[in-house]
């Protein structure tokens, strides 16, 4: 009932009192928005089977250069159709999902104008590390769940030569991943070329099947997916691994920024729209809020030095941090003892911040082999719809000299709880909005939560010490030097070293995650502009909440109201608080 009463509190109003929706209107528009849904998940099989949609389970998505073209066709004639609805007579709700659909499909059409389709890897992501996780992804209860499963093995060569077309396109346009970033990057697909189909990361679902599986079978779909992986998974990532090697990476371009690429002004001013969902915003004006940013953090991190006594300089302190074995776990199971701990204390936290929580829990796990040494501090993955299956929260073990435990806590809350696994996990289980919304995931709502969230963690009480709180103050500053380093990069014509120094010389990450993060920025233009300006864009709206509520303001409330639309643009989350303080204070 309290989800019920908070859905009809936020219901968006984009005018004042707009007219009561009428049937036909109404139908028009979730028509439409069910026939995009279906039409995605044909198109993209794995996406379906992440939404516990199975028809087509034993297939993979086509991206060949036809496929793309049919798709932009579809998204400009859903366009034309979505304009001939005449949004002032749909209800408040249907106005926002209206926004955000054609949002959506206006990014789309242009993310192909601009050939974004060449480009479908960044440092740390791309298809071949996506299909790394098949296992985990697809539903293994029954005969028929395990020959889906086999077949999409078997169906990954060809899924690999689409991408090569696609990155040998990307060559003959001057579209591809800066070289230097590439340094290392075969070791996201060496570790899947195996002479052993047992050492694959596909075998696992054949070492001990289901007992839903009748023993005639063992043996049959044994031996099928040890020659699967044989036969079309191994050969599959050997010649991807000989295309990166022996062709794309000679051919990579030795610029940095995405404004250095044909059409590169308009391709990453396009990124910032889509990654901020912000419409006001260019590149030097984010440039400037990020300097203004990093200076205001750097005098908290100063008086933070001051209070623990250190005799030295910022530039000492940083180096003190980086080397004293204090602040380092020994083994990887210290690390994720220590992450997990301070997962269940922010989980015995959570009622009192939130009013409605979700259902489906989460794990610990650390980064998977083959993808740590190139991969980010942790990371939060999502469990498919209706599996069984927890959320995942991983944790990089890989080079624990570069993992410090000061910055753990914030690293836990950003990524688990009440970051990305309470954010995504409420979203898949609300019911009233349209399916199309309840996968939706916006990096600018997203990343801005999941660092709203850190800041969190002061109100709750996790940070142990000034310690932790500067760990806390170095991931809130490498955010705001990510507004500086991303548009210095792909707009100011800045260096890999030029950017590396920055986030170094202003906050505590160690210098193997200032090489990797800088490469993940220079491969993924735009994406880490998304934290910052969310996160201060959330904190702006509990600002202006608390001061028009006064006493009445309910911390519980207010997270469950931004929480309570599933993912949105940080414009229509505005909307959203602003209705609520409306309704609020008309009930007073």
């Amino acid at each position: 009932m309290r989800r019920l009463a908070l859905t009809v509190l936020v219901s968006v109003v984009a005018g004042c009192c707009p007219p009561e929706p009428t049937t036909e209107k109404h139908a028009q528009l979730h028509g439409l928005f069910e026939e995009e849904w279906s039409f995605r998940l044909a198109e993209n099989p794995l996406l379906a089977t992440f939404q516990g949609r199975h028809e087509n389970g034993d297939r993979l998505p086509s991206v060949r250069r036809a496929d793309e073209e049919r798709r932009d066709a579809t998204w400009r004639q859903m366009l034309e159709r979505l304009e001939a609805i005449d949004r002032g007579t749909l209800s408040n709700d249907d106005q926002v999902s209206y926004d955000i659909f054609e949002r959506l499909l206006r990014e789309r059409i242009e993310s192909f104008e601009l050939g974004s389709y060449r480009l479908p890897l960044t440092v740390d992501s791309g298809f071949h590390i996506q299909f790394a996780r098949l296992a985990n992804q697809v539903p293994l209860a029954t005969v028929d769940d395990y020959d889906n499963y086999i077949a999409r093995l078997r169906a990954f060569p060809d899924y690999v030569e689409q991408h090569v077309e696609l990155l040998r396109e990307g060559i003959e346009h001057g579209m591809t991943l800066p070289q230097v970033v590439l340094d290392g990057y075969e070791v996201t697909i060496e570790s899947h070329v195996v002479d052993d189909p047992a050492a694959s990361v596909f075998w696992p679902p054949f070492e001990n099947l289901p007992e839903t599986i009748p023993q005639d079978q063992h043996q049959r779909l044994r031996q099928a997916g040890e020659d699967a992986i044989r036969d079309a998974v191994v050969p599959g990532y050997r010649a991807f691994l000989e295309f990166m090697v022996g062709e794309y990476v000679l051919a990579a371009r030795t610029t940095l920024g995405a404004s250095e690429l044909p059409g590169g002004e308009e391709y990453y001013a396009h990124l910032i729209r889509r990654f901020t969902t912000l419409d006001d915003l260019d590149a030097d004006k984010i440039h400037q809020i990020g300097l203004e940013e990093v200076a205001r953090i750097r005098a908290e991190m100063e008086e933070i030095i001051a209070e623990v006594g250190f005799e030295g300089d910022f530039a000492a302190f940083l180096e003190f941090l980086r080397t004293d074995p204090q602040f380092y776990a020994e083994t990887p199971e210290e690390l994720l003892r220590e992450a997990s701990y301070i997962s269940k204390r922010m989980d015995g936290k959570l009622p009192s911040l939130f009013g409605t929580l979700p259902r489906r829990p989460y794990g610990v796990e650390p980064v998977p082999d083959h993808l740590a040494p190139k991969y980010t501090a942790g990371r939060y993955v999502g469990a498919a719809r209706g599996s069984t299956q927890p959320g995942l929260y991983w944790v990089n073990t890989y080079a624990l000299e570069s993992r410090p435990l000061y910055v753990l806590a914030a690293l836990t809350l950003h990524e688990a709880v009440p970051g990305h696994h309470l954010q995504s996990a409420l979203a898949q289980e609300m019911e009233n909005l349209p399916e199309f919304r309840r996968s939706l995931y916006l990096s600018a709502f997203g990343e801005g939560w999941g660092l709203y969230s850190e800041w969190l963690g002061v109100e709750a009480g996790i940070y142990d010490g000034p310690y932790e709180n500067f760990g806390r103050l170095t991931y809130e500053m490498w955010r705001a030097c990510r507004l500086v380093v991303d548009t210095g990069l792909h707009a100011k014509g800045w260096t890999r070293d030029q950017a590396m120094e920055y986030m170094a010389s202003n906050t505590a990450l160690s210098l193997h995650e200032v090489r990797t993060e800088t490469d993940r920025y220079i491969s993924w233009p735009g994406q880490a502009l998304a934290y910052k300006l969310g996160e201060l864009k959330i904190k702006e709206l509990r600002r202006r909440t608390e001061e028009a509520l006064g006493e009445r303001f309910d911390v519980r409330e207010f997270h469950d109201v931004v929480l309570g639309n599933g993912s949105v643009p940080l414009a229509v989350l505005s909307r959203i608080v602003e209705r609520y303080i409306e309704q609020k204070t008309a009930d007073a």
